[in-house]
């Protein structure tokens, strides 16, 4: 939690200004601050060192300041992650919205990193300009309003799909998967919304490697482990098409099931490194596979080690295990 910028934690501040700070949650705009007080003592404020110009006409409680980031830093950079947004909608005053990272960050996609820089998107005709700390995009037919923006956590920000393709290329090539397969999981979009938002942006860097993702997420594919399958191991010579994400009723709740060769009934299920590790989970799986068991279908399991390290050797023994499936039974 941020430090609260309180009055009885400084000295020598206008107490009309201190009340305002706090209740602005440590951030007060000149604009504001005038209203209730001389422009000079915000000034003095400042001078003091009781409050810090972190942008154009908006300050902050000097103890809101964190040392994560080299003191030399902006001071917009030196903010907790949640207020220096809050400074940043006000520096742009309902002119702009989150956007980029920043947004990614907002939608629960990626955790931020303190210190980074911040993101805002703006229609062409605001003049606000990029500075030390911020990052401004100016945007060709954009709105701060539906279609274009949302509110999200109580701020404004691009809708998830033009904020997914933005952050694409300025994510590491490791890290680029993950909100968007995040993001489809929580039914925040589609691959078709996103592959909408892509043909938006047709000089994106890696543009096809997202359009490689869609791919496997329109297929069915959920997550990482699945798409290295897909990739990988359970497609090509002797691989059936399998189908993806199959729903199938078990009792009074609906199983989906990871991969299904429907001609074999054979599922294949990818168990991820942290998600079938426990005792209680084990237990579930066992009772989820006795029941598909029971309607003919057969569970093989593999594991994220024997996937990623024994790729070939899973490759075999899943053909091996379809073969079989297939062969006529001797009466």
């Amino acid at each position: 939690m941020p430090t609260r910028w309180r009055a009885d934690t400084v000295g020598g501040v206008n107490p009309v200004l201190t009340e305002l700070v706090v209740r602005g949650g440590g951030l007060v705009t000149r604009a504001a601050a005038v209203q209730v007080v001389p422009e000079w003592t915000v000034e003095h404020a400042v001078r003091t060192g009781e409050l810090v110009r972190v942008l154009p006409e908006v300050y902050v409680g000097a103890q809101l300041l964190t040392d994560r980031s080299p003191v030399d830093a902006p001071a917009i950079r030196r903010l907790d992650n949640e207020l220096g947004r809050r400074a940043l909608l006000s520096w742009a005053g309902g002119r702009g919205a989150l956007s980029h990272l920043t947004a990614l960050a907002v939608w629960g996609l990626r955790r931020p990193v303190a210190g980074e820089l911040l993101h805002l998107s703006v229609p062409p005709e605001v003049s606000l300009r990029s500075r030390p700390g911020v990052a401004v995009h100016r945007r060709w037919g954009f709105t701060i309003g539906p279609p274009h923006v949302m509110v999200r956590q109580s701020v404004a920000v691009t809708r998830v799909e033009p904020t997914l393709v933005d952050s694409w290329p300025l994510l590491p090539p490791g890290e680029r998967r993950a909100p968007v397969i995040g993001a489809f999981n929580a039914r925040l979009t589609t691959p078709q919304r996103l592959a909408a938002a892509l043909g938006s942006a047709p000089k994106l860097a890696d543009r096809a490697a997202l359009r490689v993702l869609l791919g496997r997420l329109a297929k069915g594919c959920r997550s990482p482990l699945e798409i290295w399958g897909h990739e990988r191991v359970f497609a090509g010579p002797g691989m059936p098409v399998f189908l993806r994400q199959v729903p199938i009723r078990l009792g009074s709740r609906t199983v989906y099931l990871d991969l299904y060769a429907e001609a074999e009934r054979v599922n294949i299920e990818l168990d991820g490194a942290t998600t079938h590790g426990d005792a209680r989970q084990r237990e579930i799986d066992l009772r989820r596979d006795a029941q598909l068991a029971a309607l003919g279908i057969l569970v093989v399991r593999f594991a994220h080690r024997r996937l990623v390290h024994e790729t070939a050797d899973v490759r075999r023994e899943t053909l091996a295990i379809l073969a079989t499936r297939r062969a006529p039974r001797l009466p």
